[in-house]
């Protein structure tokens, strides 16, 4: 009778740590699905900015108006469910896009000197702040619920659950590349 008393207190013990270990990888799954969105928001909002920017840009130069506006039409929309291929695809755009607004500025002493056009470059930074933030939270994120992932005994749950490790919000090479240098 005891043996059998000691098999159910086991049996229960682990059914409690397995939905406990479950609802862990729940909860981390759900944050990192949220920081993830919070970074797309971030770069929609960024992207509006440099809109208001391109439309002030506008009285100065409408071919460069009109290719800015081209690159805003075709950017990647990104939502809480994007890839990190699609994060990194927009960021490229929009380094291209925010370039441009810079040589446009620098040809149009004007518009660099212009209230609405510092006004909206400050939108563009606060923006840009924004996302750096909500990149450095999802990295944080994402090495939690990879941690917990490869932890022993939780790694169990996790392969039974079909985790992936989570990949991290990196700046390429490339995209570093293309980052607007100020002069």
């Amino acid at each position: 009778m005891g043996l059998i008393i000691a098999l159910v207190v086991i049996v229960a013990a682990v059914g409690v740590w397995f939905l406990t270990t479950y609802n862990m990888f729940i909860r981390l799954r759900e944050r990192l699905r949220n920081s993830k969105s919070q970074i797309a928001v971030q770069m929609e909002s960024r992207w509006n900015a440099l809109t208001n920017l391109i439309t002030a840009t506008g009285k100065y130069s409408t071919y460069e108006r009109d290719t800015l506006k081209e690159i805003v039409d075709q950017r990647t929309k990104l939502t809480g469910s994007s890839d990190m291929g699609q994060i990194e695809k927009s960021e490229s755009q929009f380094a291209r896009a925010f370039s441009s607004i810079i040589a446009v500025a620098e040809a149009y002493p004007d518009l660099k000197a212009s209230e609405v056009y510092k006004s909206t470059m400050d939108s563009v930074n606060k923006y840009e702040d924004n996302v750096r933030y909500a990149r450095m939270t999802f990295n944080d994120m994402a090495t939690k619920y990879n941690q917990a992932q490869k932890q022993i005994p939780a790694n169990f749950v996790a392969a039974m659950m079909g985790l992936e490790e989570e990949r991290y919000f990196e700046l390429s090479q490339e995209h570093k590349a293309d980052m607007p240098q100020w002069s």
